[in-house]
């Protein structure tokens, strides 16, 4: 088991500025980072990690018990190539993370804010594409998830009309890697799923 958290944070005033130094929070800092924005109780964090040991992931969620127990998970698994970040998704990506630094973001199942008056608190918005453009290697990958119908023809739409980005194949899961999330949801409600492409 390994003894020490896999849980990193800023370690100046400076780094919460960013960027931070991502790479170095790894024992092989020359493999790709992938990162799993939300990445909430792990399992498909843990489950890909586990697969890809010559992959370096970062999970980042906002909650302290969601990342404790990853952390936990992690460690008596002995998965060496992952870190965990607390901090809200949105402001990882925009400021904490470093330029082309990211090959993969998997983003699952982010709040849809259904309502129309919430509409603006949804991730997902030029800004946001901002972000992961910025932190995204040439030919870097965003891979996104929603049970959520009107929400992903909004993400559609989004990434469409954004010429940085171009449509691929969608990533699916293995069986082992579905979020607790998805495997609830899956029998009864469809998921939509994209991935895009940094041109």
């Amino acid at each position: 088991m390994i003894a020490d958290s896999l849980r990193v944070i800023p370690a100046t005033p400076a780094e919460w500025l960013g960027p931070l130094p991502a790479a170095s929070w790894f024992a092989k800092p020359d493999q790709p980072l992938h990162v799993d924005v939300g990445c909430g109780k792990g399992r498909f964090l843990l489950a890909r990690a586990a697969r890809f040991p010559a992959v370096n992931f970062l999970g980042i969620d906002r909650m302290l018990r969601r990342v404790r127990k990853v952390d936990n998970r992690a460690r008596r698994l002995d998965l060496a190539n992952i870190r965990l970040l607390r901090v809200e998704a949105y402001y990882a990506v925009a400021y904490l993370l470093p330029p082309a630094a990211v090959a993969a973001y998997y983003i699952f199942f982010p709040d849809p804010w259904p309502k129309a008056r919430h509409e603006a608190h949804r991730l997902f918005n030029a800004r946001f594409l901002d972000a992961l453009h910025r932190t995204l290697q040439p030919g870097g990958v965003v891979h996104v998830a929603t049970d959520h119908w009107p929400y992903f023809e909004q993400l559609q739409g989004v990434f469409a009309a954004d010429a940085r980005f171009a449509a691929v194949a969608p990533f699916v899961p293995e069986a082992d890697e579905q979020t607790d999330f998805e495997r609830y949801y899956i029998e009864s409600k469809p998921i939509g799923r994209l991935s895009v492409q940094k041109v």
